[in-house]
């Protein structure tokens, strides 16, 4: 499948993702080549281009063969100072063109069950791509504008990994609830790592109730691409050329990741393993697993900054709009700054918010990322006592007062945090693993690329 390039820059805001503009916009091409322009308009194009073909139908919808040039180019581009890492023009391009059909089911699937992505959202998610790139949307718009690449249709490429993201999320949502007693059980079998670790990966993929004629040529493929790599083909060439994992266009690179981050039995397998070693073909659920440990890192002490704080908030709703919200916050904040008024009981009086109001809008003790980016900046921006100006949060106007900070030691509690990340991860995984091996296989798909290039024998199964 496609690597999904933009959610973790775009949607996640991995630190690890601050790449430079010309890296973005590479990777942005490969999703404008699939989805910048609508089923109608890529027909009426078809007259004034009259080599173009349909390569492939994927339930109601085709791709051309002009989209699948455009895609492998951009993948081509990526690679260019390391060319040798790429498969054969034709196998490449079934790779490409498999990714491409996964991501249209994907939206389509999102669309049918009724995933809408408004401008608003949009936007943000342009805010994100840029700030990750240390530059605002305008300088964006202007790097677009060079490269070649439509604002109009980045745009529909992000609204699309928008909508399967969330496709994602509605898939996983109701399999992914962790119980105490799970978590009780993972701490308690002294399995937990700690720490994290770089791994790449390829999978060599079999369909959803495959025969086992079907898993027993997946095996003998996995075997003859860990002897490949183990007789000097490189990891990362191996990976776009054979293997079907979302990941495989970037070498199947995983990057660093923590223990609760990576498949269990990848975390298990990684265990005896140093540095560059490659493993194993791994017998899972979706195909035959090669896994190579890039390297591991320790976890140190988990010692945060925690914040105390108490706040007033008043609402913007129906009743009252966003302005007069601001001038009562301010009115508020001048009868304690300059009138000396007591914070607590102006709190108990004014404030709306429920859960802190009648305690005098006490916050308590939280680390500095809990109530979101505005309450951080704000509380940043002062000294032990001071008062902040008023702020917006999508909530309403506050204002808040800094009454101390600590630093606090929280390795068990984060240790906690991670067994539940690591079992809400595992299930979240299988789960949506699961769903994109259905929906390929259920789905109407026709690949017509010529006889020569569809018979490759390096081609992938049909699902992940």
């Amino acid at each position: 499948m496609h690597p999904n390039p933009l959610s973790p820059c775009a949607l996640r805001a991995r630190s690890e993702c601050n790449l430079p503009m010309n890296r973005i916009v590479a990777l942005v091409c490969f999703l404008l080549a699939g989805f910048g322009v609508s089923t109608h308009l890529r027909a009426q194009a078809l007259p004034t281009q009259p080599l173009d073909r349909i390569v492939a139908v994927a339930d109601d919808d085709v791709i051309l063969q002009s989209e699948l040039d455009r895609a492998v180019k951009n993948v081509e581009q990526q690679y260019r100072s390391n060319p040798q890492q790429l498969p054969p023009h034709d196998a490449l391009e079934q790779q490409v063109l498999e990714s491409l059909i996964v991501l249209r089911l994907q939206v389509q699937r999102a669309k049918d069950t009724g995933i809408r992505i408004g401008d608003a959202e949009i936007d943000q998610a342009m805010q994100n791509v840029a700030a990750h790139n240390k530059i605002d949307v305008s300088q964006l718009r202007e790097s677009l504008q060079r490269d070649g690449l439509n604002y109009a249709d980045f745009r529909k490429s992000l609204r699309d990994q928008l909508m399967v993201q969330q496709l994602q999320h509605r898939v996983v949502q109701n399999q992914t609830n962790v119980s105490d007693s799970e978590v009780d059980i993972l701490l308690a079998s002294d399995s937990l790592k700690a720490g994290e670790v770089h791994l790449q990966h390829i999978l060599i993929g079999i369909p959803d109730g495959a025969s086992a004629e079907q898993i027993q040529a997946a095996h003998d493929k996995a075997e003859t691409v860990r002897k490949e790599i183990a007789g000097g083909m490189d990891f990362t060439a191996a990976a776009i050329r054979y293997s079907s994992a979302r990941d495989a266009l970037q070498g199947g690179d995983l990057g660093w990741r923590r223990y609760d981050e990576v498949p269990e039995a990848y975390a298990n397998l990684v265990e005896g393993m140093k540095d560059g070693d490659v493993s194993q073909p791994l017998h899972g659920p979706s195909g035959f697993h090669i896994v190579k440990l890039v390297g591991k890192r320790s976890d140190g002490k988990q010692v945060i900054t925690e914040y105390n704080a108490r706040h007033i908030l008043i609402s913007v709703n129906e009743l009252v709009d966003s302005a007069t919200a601001e001038k009562t916050v301010g009115d508020i904040r001048h009868r304690i700054v300059d009138g000396h008024e007591d914070f607590a009981a102006l709190a108990k009086k004014y404030s709306q918010d429920t859960a802190t109001a009648n305690a005098g809008g006490e916050m308590g003790w939280f680390p500095l990322d809990q109530f979101g980016s505005s309450v951080s900046t704000a509380l940043l921006s002062l000294k032990d006592g001071e008062i902040s100006q008023p702020f917006r949060t999508d909530r309403g106007w506050h204002i808040i007062q800094l009454e101390g900070t600590r630093q606090k030691d929280r390795t068990q509690d984060m240790k906690r945090d991670q067994a539940r990340s690591i079992i809400r991860n595992r299930k979240a995984d299988e789960a949506y693993e699961n769903f994109l091996r259905q929906l390929r296989d259920e789905s109407f798909v026709e690949i017509r690329l010529p006889a020569a290039k569809n018979s490759d024998p390096d081609s992938k199964p049909a699902a992940e």
